[in-house]
Parts: structure tokens; sequence; C-alpha cells
């Protein structure tokens, strides 16, 4: 079946045509040095070649074998770059029409019109030679047909590039060009553009990559960042970002530092449309960057950020990618989603103490949807005044608003929850599909719903959040062994105390409004010394220190209780039990001791890996003790149980 490659199709390409689509052939396919896996190739129209390199989200079609030497294809999508002097063709899309074919016409190696130092290398393909190309390039044999091409296993042919002739023929062609291909008269003339005068092409942000030259991307804003002061090894600075989406949903950040922030900070407005040239493309910033592009965009002196006179209402206002509160169960902590709900409670600001010495304002804001669970969302700094106050206002009207968080960041302690970061943006009652599914959904009968809510795991009677755990979990979940310590509670009986050292001698002296504590040691005057304070006293005082083995149904451990928690569980001061055991009543110690032994408690402990000598070891502290009472452990079971039950029927997505 003859094919016929686009004509002209390499020179249409090197002067700026991005619209032909035009047929051409694979000679060539080899990798290239990146961190990224890419690769190059060599293709050709007949007569002339170019090298190009594919996108990587094309690397599926070489490792498929859909994409082999010989192979016809249409470039769908492309732009000519220039590539440390030499003109590359960037391959961001294309079909593969024939997967194998025998080399066409008599190509020849292109001279590079950017690049005089090619043409040494520059030679032509002639017909002598044909068979020797035909040898490294395509080693496939000659179909029995004798027909020049043959569509492979894997081979695919466009019904688009295929025309049934009169004489009964199938001739392989590309529709936009049934001639040989002619310049634009914009081109006629002129040689290689020089690429700091090339006009910038807009192209989709999805398009943006390293390898371009001159670019200009159509965006609205969206997130517009505070503007940052940091200081560093290099001095003084400042920085601040702004999030743009455009018209095929693609979504990047750009950044501007010092000086540059003068010159686009005022400029830049959330909601407007721009025209962005000129700019640096780098890694993102994952840590910092939460969109989903793998490139982030930093400004200079230079760049050009010019307002769109008409807004383009072909761009959205704004993009979700919303997660339903039954997924954000097992969502990694950290993480940044977007999430939307009814609200049902608006709690009032608190004033917490940052580790920073700090002051911050929090409120609690609970969400819930029809997968049938709820979560809270936790508003952070001045928004807990602005938002919050106006979701509260709603919530005393008698409305209950949705409210959508785009970049919301998931937190897993003590449950799973929500939380706002500094790019975190909230919409009440925002005009989306999924907004009339939940209203109507409430409406008819999710109000009285009763939601289970993700964030907490209550033990009833406590005023606080608790995580149940077995012995066995505490182990295998590998507890305590992060950066911070874990929290849990754990319903255990006591089945040995050891009776040897379980109390320390501290120091009785006040620093401010508390007492030291500190260990003490005696010295020869007989009074005590407290090498923290530097004082010597005459009485010290007897604290807790516990070695307390527990075990349930699933195992043993051992625990650490200090002062307070040590006389929960043995209802009796550190200072009178050292009395009874030393100078009074032994038998008394012994059974004070005893009384505790093969009961139940519910402790809620601290774990926390530490360093003992050479040694890593995790260190589980008694925080709180309570003797079980058999009416809130019923409660409490029966709470597991429905809720097992809940979690384990079926639930559904709502958008």
């Amino acid at each position: 079946m003859p094919v016929n490659l686009t004509k002209n199709a390499i020179e249409a390409i090197s002067v700026g045509d991005l619209n032909l689509k035009p047929l051409v052939q694979v000679l060539e396919i080899r990798p290239v040095s990146s961190v990224q896996e890419r690769y190059r190739i060599l293709v050709s129209d007949g007569v002339d070649t170019r090298q190009a390199l594919l996108a990587v989200h094309l690397n599926l079609k070489i490792k498929s074998k859909e994409l082999r030497i010989g192979s016809v294809v249409q470039l769908v999508e492309y732009i000519c770059s220039v590539v440390q002097n030499r003109q590359i063709i960037v391959i961001l899309n294309m079909e593969t029409i024939m997967t194998d074919c025998e080399i066409i016409g008599n190509p020849k190696l292109s001279l590079d019109a950017n690049s005089a130092s090619q043409g040494a290398a520059s030679s032509t393909i002639t017909a002598t030679r044909q068979p020797e190309v035909r040898k490294i390039f395509a080693p496939t044999p000659k179909p029995s047909t004798g027909s020049p091409c043959r569509s492979g296993s894997s081979g695919r042919t466009s019904s688009s590039s295929m025309s049934i002739m009169s004489n009964g023929n199938t001739s392989l062609h590309n529709p936009n060009t049934n001639a040989s291909y002619k310049p634009s008269p914009v081109y006629k003339k002129h040689g290689a553009v020089v690429r700091n005068e090339a006009p910038a092409h807009i192209i989709p942000v999805a398009a943006l990559n390293p390898y371009q030259g001159r670019w200009a991307i159509k965006a609205r804003v969206t997130a517009k960042g505070d503007l940052r002061r940091y200081n560093n090894a290099k001095g003084d600075g400042k920085v601040f970002s702004f999030d743009l989406l455009d018209s095929d949903g693609g979504e990047i950040r750009i950044t501007c530092f010092n000086a540059v922030v003068d010159q686009f900070y005022e400029l830049i407005k959330v909601g407007k449309v721009y025209l962005i040239s000129k700019g640096n493309l780098k890694p993102a910033q994952k840590n910092f960057n939460h969109l989903k592009n793998e490139w982030e965009i930093v400004l200079h002196a230079t760049s050009t950020v010019d307002p769109c006179p008409d807004d383009d209402r072909s761009i959205p206002e704004r993009q979700f990618d919303f997660k339903s509160i039954n997924e954000i169960e097992n969502v990694e902590n950290n993480s940044i989603i977007d999430i939307i709900g009814i609200v049902t409670n608006v709690n009032p600001t608190t004033t917490i103490l940052r580790k920073n010495g700090m002051e911050t304002q929090k409120r609690i804001v609970i969400l819930k949807d029809n997968s049938g669970l709820s979560v809270d969302l936790t508003l952070w700094g001045d928004v807990c005044n602005r938002e919050g106050e106006n979701l509260q206002e709603m919530l005393v009207s008698g409305s209950f608003p949705v409210l959508a968080v785009k970049a919301g960041k998931v937190n897993d302690f003590s449950g799973k929850s929500v939380g706002t970061i500094s790019t975190t943006q909230l919409f009440v009652n925002p005009d989306t599909p999924v907004t009339q599914i939940l209203i109507q959904w409430f409406n008819e009968g999710g109000k009285d719903f009763a939601s289970h809510s993700i964030s907490r795991d209550v033990v009833p009677g406590s005023s606080h959040n608790e995580i149940r755990k077995t012995i066995s979990q505490i182990k295998d979940e590998n507890l305590g062994q992060g950066d911070k310590p874990d929290w849990v509670t754990l319903k255990a009986t006591i089945s040995f105390i050891k009776t040897d050292n379980f109390y320390y001698t501290a120091c009785p002296l006040m620093i401010g409004d508390r007492k030291c504590s500190k260990k003490v040691t005696k010295v020869a005057s007989g009074n005590w010394c407290c090498d923290r304070c530097d004082q010597e006293f005459e009485l010290c005082d007897y604290r807790y220190l516990l070695q307390i083995q527990v075990q349930d149904h699933t195992g043993l451990a051992w625990l650490t209780a200090f002062q307070e928690s040590g006389e929960e569980i043995l209802c009796c001061s550190a200072k009178n039990l050292h009395l009874l055991k030393y100078e009074q009543d032994h038998a008394r110690f012994a059974e004070i001791m005893h009384s505790c032994l093969f009961e139940k408690y519910i402790f809620k402990l601290k774990i926390k890996e530490e360093i003992y000598g050479d040694e890593q070891k995790v260190k589980i502290t008694v925080v709180k003790a309570e003797k079980v009472k058999a009416s809130l452990e019923n409660r409490y079971l029966l709470t597991a149980i429905k809720d097992f039950v809940f979690k384990n029927s079926k639930t559904q997505k709502i958008y």
C-alpha cells in the first residue's frame, strides 16, 4: 500500500507552522540522558530529516512496541525549539498510523539552520547507499505482497488519513497536504528565525517543558499567596506566588522574588486573565506546591505579564477535584485535597499558643455529606474571624450552607481532619453540580441523618478524642517511631508492678509557680542537694516512677507511670508508700501494691521512641489511668459495634 508522507513537512515545521499535523516516518530511536526517562527520535518526510524529542507520556508507545524504527506517525501536537543551538521538534502528542514500514524516499540529514557546526556532519543519503540505510534503520523484511509497507500486529490506521482511490487502490496520505507544502507568505524570503526575536507562541499549560525556547500561556489567576519575607545565607528577601488555570484545565504556580515582587505583586489580581511569557521553568517544589504539575515558573525582570482586555470566558473561574468524606479516611497525612460538604456546626474561636511562643486563633467547622460521614475542618488565623463568623451567622439564621474547600491539608492526629493553610480557599454555596446534589440530599432527609465523624474516635464519657488501640496494634503499627509522639488509649489489666524502685527522691523547691521536681542526692552533711537549683535542704519529696506490666487479649507491655498517674493507680502518695515500706508497716505496703493487680484500667498513653545510651527504645508513658466502669465501657462497645457495621456497609461517592 503506497504511503505518501507530507512533502516538505520538515521545512514547514522549521519555519514555525504548528498546525500542519504532518505524516512523517521514524528512522531512529535512542534514549537521552535526563532526570526523567526520555527518548530522542529522528523523523523524515521522505527527503529531509530532523531530530525530535518525545514528551514523557509518549514513552509508553516505545515500550509497548507501538512506535519503532520504520513507523509512520502523524504529529498531532508539537513545537519547534532550540536546544544548545540545535533545532529540535518537541512532540507533545502523536498517532501511530503504520507500525512497520520500509524506508520511504531518500531521506538526508538536514543542515540545522541554527547550528552551522552541524554542516560538516550533514550528508545526503544517495540511492547507492539506500540498502545500507535500510539495514541500519529498518531491519524489517519486505512483505510478500511486494508493498513497501506492512501493518504490524499492533499497527493502527487512522481513518482520517485513508482515502479510497477511483482505481481501487488504497492510498495513505495527509488530508491537509494533497500537494507539496508551500510556506506561508509571512515566512518567504526569511532565513532562520533568531530565538530571541521569534514571536511567543501561546501553548497550553500542560505542554510547558524546559526544552522550549519562546512560549506564552494565557490563564486565569485562581489564587494569590501573601507577600512573605525571608532571611537566608544570601541575606533578606521577599517572595509571593500565584496559581494559574488555563482553558484546557492545566494548572501551574508562578513565583516571584525580590525586585520582581515589586514589579508584579500589585498587578496580579485573583480572577483576572493574563498573557505571560519569558519565565524560567523549574521542577515544582512539592513541599510548597500542591498543584498537579511537575513544573513551576519563576519570573524575572524581563518576563512579561499582560492583562487580557477581554476576559476569556473559555477559561473557568476555578477548578475542583473533590474527594467525598469517606475517601478522606484513606488519604495520607499532609496530603492537599479539595472537599465539599454541608456545614452543620461552627464552634467558637479559641486562642492557642504555638511552639514558637506566638498566639493564633483556631475554629472548628463540621462538614457532612451523603456518604454518611462528617469531618472536622480546622480554620486557622484570620480565617476564623472572616469566613468563620460568616458561616456561624448563616447557621444562626437557620440556613445550612454548602462549603467548598480548595487546597485543604489532611491531618491524621486523633482521626482524620482537614485544616486550612496559606493557599486554602473557601467558597460558600459555590455554583457547581455537587452543590445542588448536596442541597437536594440534605433537604430530602440528610439533615436528620446521624453521620459518623472520621475526625474523632471518642470513648463515651471522655471529654477528649481518644484512639483505642490494643497492645499488638501498638507494636505492629510501630507507634512512637515517628517525629512526634503517638497518643492512644488502652484497656488492659495490670499483671505486675516492680516494688524495689517505685519512686525517686525529688527537689521540693519552687521555680516560679511550680516545683523543680528534679532528682536529688544525699550529701555528706545529711542534707539533700539539687544540681539544678544548686542548693541543699533537709527534706526532699518522693515522686512515683512505677514500672507496670499490663496485658490484654493480644499480648504484654511495660508502662511507666509518674507521679499523678501513679497516685491514680495506687490511690496513695509515693511518700506514704515509702514510709510504709521502710518505717511503718511492710504488710500494709504489700497489701496496697497487690490491691491494683488484675484490675482492668483505661490507660491514656504517650508513646515515643527515646535514646538510652546508644540504644533506641520505645517508651510508653501513662498520662492518665482510670479503672474500667462497666456502664461506660458497655456504651463504648455498643458504639464500636455500630461504627464497625456502618463502616463495612456499602458507601457510595456522591460526585
